[in-house]
């Protein structure tokens, strides 16, 4: 009981890491539905020479610039829940929790390379690329963003759902939520389209949750 009391005091997790979280995924559910809209993974959706078109080209441009700055609060969110977890945490889960995290952030900067590789080379002194250079760049970024990204994005939900079920710092209903988005984003993602903002949501979720037990607790 003292350990849990003690983990539930250190977690009071502060706005700052609440506030991160919260525009993180505002700037990632962005970011995947303007990649989605602007280079859609289906075969035969659009080509190379529809894509020079202003619309799909501003699309991509908007969802990269949008990905540093959802990474950098990522990255914060992630430091806010480590430091405020303190000594009591497993050093197992907070080397799962960290190393996904990571990984992940490095994964989503790969899909946005890949991405404004896409868009390079269908302006390339105006010519149209090959439909071979244009489908290697397309499922490329939606590779990596799907197979790998989600998938430790998968490791980093359960992680932390683990973690806040064993302090006691997140509701049932919550972890529960937690393992779903994780199975999701496991299994589901790579194969259905758009899944991919699940995690965003399950993000979202968790940073209001945070930003309302820190104004609870005056923190």
């Amino acid at each position: 009981m003292r350990e849990e009391s003690r983990g539930r005091e250190v977690l009071e997790t502060p706005r700052a890491a609440g506030l991160a979280g919260v525009v993180f995924a505002l700037l990632l559910a962005a970011a995947i539905v303007l990649v989605r809209l602007g280079i859609p993974e289906a075969a035969g959706a659009t080509t190379a020479q529809a894509f020079t078109n202003s619309g799909q080209r501003s699309a991509i441009l908007t969802a990269l610039a949008l990905v540093p700055f959802a990474g950098i609060f990522f990255l914060w969110f992630v430091g806010a829940v480590r430091a405020h977890v303190g000594d009591v945490e497993d050093r197992f889960l907070a080397t799962v929790f960290l190393g996904s995290g990571l990984v992940f952030t490095a994964m989503m900067f790969g899909a946005a390379a890949a991405a404004s590789a896409v868009l390079a080379i269908t302006h390339s002194d105006g010519a149209v690329p090959s439909p071979a250079a244009w489908d290697f760049g397309r499922h490329f970024a939606h590779t990596l963003l799907k197979e790998y990204a989600m998938r430790m994005a998968a490791v980093f939900v359960c992680s932390m759902s683990v973690m806040g079920r064993r302090l006691g710092v997140l509701p049932r209903p919550l972890t529960g939520l937690g393992f779903l988005a994780a199975l999701i984003l496991l299994f589901v993602a790579p194969y259905v389209p758009w899944m991919e903002l699940v995690f965003p949501a399950w993000s979202l979720v968790l940073s209001v949750h945070i930003l309302l037990a820190a104004g609870q607790t005056g923190r």
